[in-house]
C-alpha cells in the first residue's frame, strides 16, 4: 500500500527548463524554469509555461523569476516553490510522496551550492536525495558504457551552464565547467542588437531568432527573420529584417569560449584516454548542441571527430531516470 502512494523522482533542474522523470513512466514533464510571484503576497501564481507566458509582460503586482542561475539555485524560497509546484503537476493525487529523487547538478558546483539543492528537494518533500553530475548523467543518457577503462569526451551545453568531461571507469578524469550556455547566447543576441542596430529585443524573440536563423558557420543559404523591437533613437516599436550573418556575429565570443575550454580540457587529458577520445569522438548533449553548424565549428577547431546525440535536449534527464532505475549499479557516479 506504501508503494502504491509514493514515487521515485529524478529530475534535470536546468536554468531555462526543468524535465521530471518518473521510476517505471519515464519523461513526464518538461517545462521552464519560471515562476510567477504576486508581489503583496509572495505566492506563487502560475509556473512553467504559464508563468513564461507572463514573462516580460506584467504590471507591478506580479513578477516573473528564473530561480536558477548559471545551473544553479539563485533564489531558494522561489526553487523550492517551484520543484514543489512542478512535482504537484505529476503526482498521482495529494497523498502520493517522494520516497527517493535524483538530481542532477553541474560539474563545478560548490558544496554549498551543492547543500541548496539537496535542501530545495528535501523541503519539496523528497525522503531522500542524491546529485548525479551533469556530463556523467548526459553521458548515461546517451548509452555511452562510463564503467569501462575507456574514455569518453562530452560537451553538454545547457541553458545555464557548458559541461565538459572525460568519463571513465564511473568516473569523471577531467572536468570544465564554463558558465555560458543558452541563457548566455540569448544575451548576446540582445545585446548586440541594441549596440549595432540600436534596437531593443526582448529575451523571448533574442531566443526565437537563435533558433530560428542561429548557426556557428556559414549557411549555404543565408537566412533572414523580421523581428518586433523597440527602436532606441525614437522609442517608439519598429519591424526590422535581421540576417543570420548578424546572429553569427553576435554568438561569436561566446561560441568561441567553449570551444577554448574543449581545447581545454583535451590538453589536460591523460595521452591513454586523449586516444580513446581520438577514436571515438566527442558526443555534443543539451539544447547548445542543436544550434546549427556547432558541430562543424567544433570539428574543424579540435580536429576531432564530434557527434551531436539524438535528442540532445533530454540526454541528462534520461541519464537521471536511468541511474534512478539502477541506484545500486550506478552508485559510484552519484555525488
Amino acid at each position: 500500500m506504501f508503494f502504491n502512494f509514493s514515487q521515485d523522482v529524478a529530475i534535470d533542474l536546468g536554468t531555462a527548463n526543468t524535465l521530471v522523470y518518473i521510476r517505471g513512466e519515464g519523461i513526464v514533464l518538461n517545462e521552464p524554469s519560471i515562476v510567477a510571484i504576486d508581489n503583496t503576497t509572495r505566492e506563487v501564481r502560475e509556473l512553467g509555461y504559464e508563468a513564461l507566458q507572463m514573462h516580460e509582460r506584467t504590471h507591478k503586482d506580479i513578477e516573473t523569476i528564473w530561480p536558477l542561475k548559471d545551473g544553479v539555485i539563485a533564489d531558494f524560497k522561489v526553487a523550492e516553490q517551484m520543484i514543489q509546484g512542478l512535482l504537484k503537476k505529476v503526482k498521482k493525487n495529494w497523498l502520493t510522496s517522494i520516497r527517493s529523487m535524483v538530481v542532477c547538478v553541474p560539474s563545478g558546483i560548490t558544496e554549498v551550492e551543492k547543500r541548496a539543492v539537496r535542501d530545495s528537494a528535501e523541503h519539496a518533500g523528497a525522503k531522500k536525495v542524491n546529485l548525479v553530475a551533469e556530463p556523467m548523467a548526459a553521458a548515461i543518457g546517451i548509452g555511452l558504457d562510463i564503467s569501462e577503462a575507456v574514455g569518453n569526451m562530452v560537451v553538454d551545453i545547457g541553458g545555464g551552464t557548458t559541461e565538459i568531461a572525460v568519463i571513465a571507469l564511473s568516473g569523471i578524469v577531467i572536468d570544465e565547467s564554463l558558465r555560458v550556455g543558452g541563457s548566455e547566447l540569448d544575451n548576446a543576441i540582445r545585446q548586440y542588437f541594441k549596440r549595432n542596430h540600436n534596437l531593443l529585443i526582448g529575451s523571448r524573440t533574442a531566443e526565437r531568432i537563435k533558433c530560428e536563423i542561429g548557426s556557428a558557420q556559414e549557411l549555404e543559404t543565408e537566412l533572414e527573420l523580421s523581428v518586433k523591437g523597440r527602436d532606441l533613437v525614437s522609442g517608439i516599436p519598429k519591424l526590422r529584417t535581421v540576417s543570420s550573418v548578424n546572429v553569427r556575429e553576435a554568438l561569436h565570443d561566446n561560441l568561441e569560449q567553449i570551444s577554448t575550454a574543449v581545447l581545454r580540457a583535451l590538453e589536460r587529458t591523460p595521452p591513454e584516454l586523449g586516444a580513446d577520445v581520438l577514436e571515438r569522438g566527442i558526443m555534443m548533449t543539451g539544447g547548445g548542441a542543436m544550434l546549427e553548424g556547432i558541430d562543424q565549428m567544433l570539428r574543424e577547431r579540435v580536429e576531432l571527430p564530434v557527434y551531436v546525440a539524438e535528442e540532445p535536449l533530454t540526454a541528462v534527464v534520461r541519464g537521471t531516470g536511468e541511474v534512478l532505475e539502477n541506484l545500486e549499479d550506478y552508485e559510484r557516479v552519484l555525488t
